[in-house]
């Protein structure tokens, strides 16, 4: 340190201190590139079967992105077998496997398998230091505090925002076709239906109205689009940053516009837990919050009386910053999966006539436009369409873990590696990436049957057997994931979901309004539709023709 230092000092001309940077920063990327190569090439994950690896910088990346998710890794499981790997971006070694005592095994050891250190730092960039962010300690604090607000009582108590919203969203429809000269109207679901999710995760997450089903404009609307926006189609620099932190230093215009909007994000949110702090402490007349004085209704309320309370010990506490990153991941993780999945059901039933008139027939048995939690799920057609439509068209479709340490991951079946050798565990090292495959794994032939590419909510009478050891928080589907970090909202989006189907499907008839060939699937955090024009551009949208049900 003293011999740098005196170096410094005595050639501290502009251009020596330049190359004295650039000396060391080449230091540090050589550095961390042979790290990282010596890592991947010592992987234990190269002796398990697997494609080729295509490109040296990309991997399987551009292979995958052309066909629809999972497809190009059903299809090498056929080939290769249940348990392979192969090369993702800058050759990083993935494991996929249909094994479920080995899925299990990572999405319960949440310590040793956590997510990728490039998808934390490019969501925080969004949602800052909230639950989908953190792990190990930090996690479970928040996971703790925000338990109490997604309860079944707690959903109850929300279930009328749902409806409301959902009725309002039919009413802008009908409205669409009274403007139209027919009686059909041509709508864009997904927009429609992400209008309708955000104004309902606004109130029902922190009683913020954003009106956006009205077309209202309002400053946190437009200040969460920007942060999302910056992070879409990221440039290459953006995306290396997530693998080589010291280039987190060079910001683009991108970041600069998007450091704008987390100011103003950051300005309501503190705002609105002001307000919510003054509200309780007015409403209990004390300072001393217990946890059985937590009642509300909005999330935030609910989170912030948990963690106000005097019985919560010091250290279990969140900080405000932690409070304040709940507000963009209520945003986030309540607001686009439940739009999608919403979306692809009322595809499904352009596509499944049968399907849509068993469905309406049985809704409009209920004597009521404004059902209970209990109502809407006391209808067992909705249950099924509902569990078809998250096993076959998961919003989410992968996700991923890197180990934090070197591990042995069991399996249920045994499995013949690259060198021929039968092994009934996967080693893993330090590192390693491992791919939950979540789609896949929901239509996995030898656990569904043969006929797990058909959308057939009648499987749901009499599931079979095998899909018991799939370790989901939900039906059997993986599409809420399993374990410690298992989605903890899949209540408030089931109802929710059932809630928009219920109004929607009771009033309006629906088709596709394009052929169906021309709808493709892409995958940013959500599974998104687009459609293929003639000249072979690509919109992101779900074109549907609409009409008004008539009763008989």
């Amino acid at each position: 340190m003293f011999a740098v230092s005196s170096f410094l000092h005595n050639n501290s001309s502009p251009l020596t201190l330049v190359l004295t940077v650039v000396a060391g920063t080449l230091i540090i990327v050589f550095y961390k590139a042979g790290s990282f190569v010596v890592r991947n090439l010592s992987s234990p994950l190269r002796s398990l079967r697997g494609p080729p690896n295509p490109h040296l910088f990309w991997g399987q990346v551009q292979v995958i992105f052309k066909n629809d998710n999972s497809v190009s890794q059903e299809q090498w499981v056929d080939q290769y077998g249940p348990t392979i790997a192969y090369q993702g971006l800058l050759g990083v070694n993935h494991l996929w496997t249909m094994d479920t005592r080995a899925l299990n095994h990572v999405l319960t050891h949440y310590y040793t398998y956590q997510r990728p250190e490039q998808g934390r730092y490019h969501l925080s960039r969004v949602v800052g230091p909230g639950v989908l962010v953190t792990e190990q300690d930090q996690h479970r604090n928040q996971r703790r505090a925000l338990n109490p607000a997604f309860g079944p009582a707690q959903v109850r108590e929300l279930t009328e925002i749902f409806v409301e919203k959902s009725q309002l969203l039919r009413d802008r429809w009908l409205a669409e076709i009274t403007n139209s000269s027919t009686d059909v109207a041509h709508v864009d679901a997904l927009s429609w239906l992400s209008k309708a999710t955000l104004d309902i995760i606004g109130l029902a997450g922190f009683n913020y109205t954003f009106d956006a089903l009205r077309g209202e404009k309002n400053e946190l609307n437009d200040a969460f689009n920007t942060v999302l926006s910056a992070q879409s189609k990221p440039p290459v620099l953006t995306i290396l940053q997530g693998y080589m932190p010291f280039l987190r230093v060079f910001k683009t215009r991108r970041d600069r516009l998007s450091a704008e909007a987390q100011m103003t994000l950051r300005r309501i949110g503190l705002q609105l837990i002001a307000e919510k702090k003054a509200s309780i402490l007015a409403a209990t007349g004390q300072n001393n919050i217990e946890k059985k004085d937590v009642l509300g209704r909005d999330l935030l309320t609910l989170l912030i009386k948990a963690n106000m309370a005097s019985d919560v010990p010091e250290n279990q506490r969140l900080t405000d910053d932690e409070v304040l990153a709940q507000v963009p991941t209520f945003i986030v993780a309540g607001h686009e999966t439940t739009s999608t999945a919403t979306m692809w059901t009322l595809f499904s039933l352009t596509q499944h006539p049968d399907v849509q008139r068993k469905l309406r027939n049985e809704l409009l048995e209920v004597q009521t436009e404004n059902p209970t939690m209990e109502e809407l799920q006391a209808l067992p057609y909705l249950e099924m369409v509902v569990k078809e439509v998250l096993r076959y068209h998961s919003p989410v479709p992968v996700t991923s873990r890197t180990a934090a340490n070197d591990d042995l991951i069991p399996c249920s079946t045994p499995y013949t590696d690259k060198h021929g050798v039968q092994r009934d565990h996967i080693q893993i090292q330090k590192g390693d990436r491992v791919i939950i495959p979540i789609l896949a794994l929901n239509r996995y032939k030898p656990y569904w049957g043969e006929d797990a590419m058909e959308f057939k909510p009648e499987r749901w009478e009499n599931p079979p057997d095998t899909i018991t050891s799939i370790p989901g928080v939900f039906g059997h589907v993986l599409s809420f994931l399993g374990g410690p970090r298992a989605c903890i909202g899949y209540r408030f989006s089931l109802v929710e979901m059932k809630a928009l189907l219920f109004t929607l499907v009771r009033s309006f008839e629906f088709e596709l309004d394009v052929s169906a060939d021309k709808v493709k699937k892409r995958s940013t955090i959500v599974q998104r539709p687009v459609i293929v024009g003639n000249d072979n551009k690509m919109e992101g949208k779900m074109p549907l023709r609409i009409r008004p049900y008539a009763r008989a």
